[in-house]
């Protein structure tokens, strides 16, 4: 079994998406052990995402990841980090396959509704920030 981090994103809780998204990553077999409904400050989100503070969008990310609440929650099944992935469809909503989180959901390249750890070192380190081992129940 692995878990990944995943993210509800500001403009996909606005809209009161968590329940259809959620769904979408039960329904490919990924069980959630762990949420909650946070809000986010601009320092906050700007150490979680510092991988890219070096780039142009960044400054942009942290506003919009500390606009509204955001879920977290931790996601479980096998492969869990590449299924997630999967489900979610690409970054870009419009290269994003049909029934996929973003193609569904997406309002841009930057409000994509959904993040997901990319590897097993970045899941540990992302769950990790926003979990401790006693909210982890599977």
């Amino acid at each position: 079994m692995e878990r990944t981090l995943s993210i509800i994103k500001p403009d996909a809780t606005r809209r009161n998406l968590t329940g259809k998204i959620n769904a979408k990553f039960e329904h490919a077999g990924l069980r959630i052990v762990a949420q909650k409904r946070i809000q986010l400050t601009r320092a906050q989100a700007g150490a979680f995402y510092a991988v890219h503070e070096e780039r142009p969008f960044y400054d942009e990310l942290c506003e919009f990841m500390a606009s509204e609440p955001v879920v977290v929650q931790v996601l479980e099944g096998d492969n869990a980090i590449a299924r997630n992935r999967e489900v979610m469809g690409a970054t870009n909503p419009k290269d994003a396959e049909p029934g996929t989180v973003r193609a569904e959901f997406a309002e841009s390249v930057g409000e994509n509704s959904v993040h997901g750890s990319d590897s097993p070192e970045t899941a540990r380190a992302e769950i990790a920030f926003f979990f401790s081992g006693l909210e982890l129940v599977g």
